[in-house]
């Protein structure tokens, strides 16, 4: 093999060994990192001129329960992409889960972004009928003034992470406290005595 040969052996194995790292390059506009991405588990949806991000009910701390009879609040952000101004009037929920209660309507101006339940939540499902961990999904109907009925699930996500800052859920129970378990070099230490 002459050294020219040899040269253009290692520059082509060369190539074929990156030939896969390259080939993901190619994936276009088609990429995984082209695509819309949510960095929590709460639902993100843009229905009838208006986007809803970060939609989720406040459940419990994790490894907690939220009782029955306790309290669950909404918190969500709203973009209203409409010409003109709509409000967010207030939400259906199937009774046999609780009762919705909503202090005040929001105002939702176009083109503006508003986040509900912040800093005090304004829309809540009171008197759960079943206790609640976190992990579920709540079937609810937001009313618009302008935009109407909008049917969503809505995740119910542990206090926790990125919610951990926010107020404990009406009614909670505290998380378990973790047990210590003895070492085995305390264990050795008491059986000396």
């Amino acid at each position: 093999m002459t050294r020219n040969s040899r040269h253009w052996a290692i520059a082509a194995a060369a190539f074929l060994a990156a030939a896969p790292v390259l080939a993901g390059c190619g994936a276009g506009f088609d990429a995984i990192t082209n695509k819309p991405y949510s960095p929590t588990e709460a639902l993100t949806v843009k229905v009838q001129g208006i986007d809803i991000s970060q939609a989720f009910f406040l459940g419990p701390d994790s490894g907690a329960t939220l009782p029955a009879g306790g309290t669950t609040p909404l918190y969500l952000s709203v973009v209203n992409t409409n010409k003109g101004p709509d409000r967010l009037l207030g939400i259906g929920v199937d009774p046999a889960l609780g009762t919705a209660k909503v202090t005040a309507a929001v105002d939702l101006p176009a083109e503006q972004r508003v986040s509900v339940g912040k800093p005090t939540p304004a829309i809540t499902i009171e008197g759960l009928k079943k206790p609640l961990r976190g992990g579920e999904s709540i079937p609810v109907q937001l009313q618009f003034a302008n935009a109407g009925l909008i049917p969503l699930n809505i995740p119910v996500i542990t206090r926790s992470r990125e919610f951990a800052q926010l107020p404990q859920a009406p009614g909670a129970t505290a998380a378990p406290t973790p047990t210590p378990t003895p070492s085995a070099t305390e264990e050795h230490a008491e059986g000396d005595h």
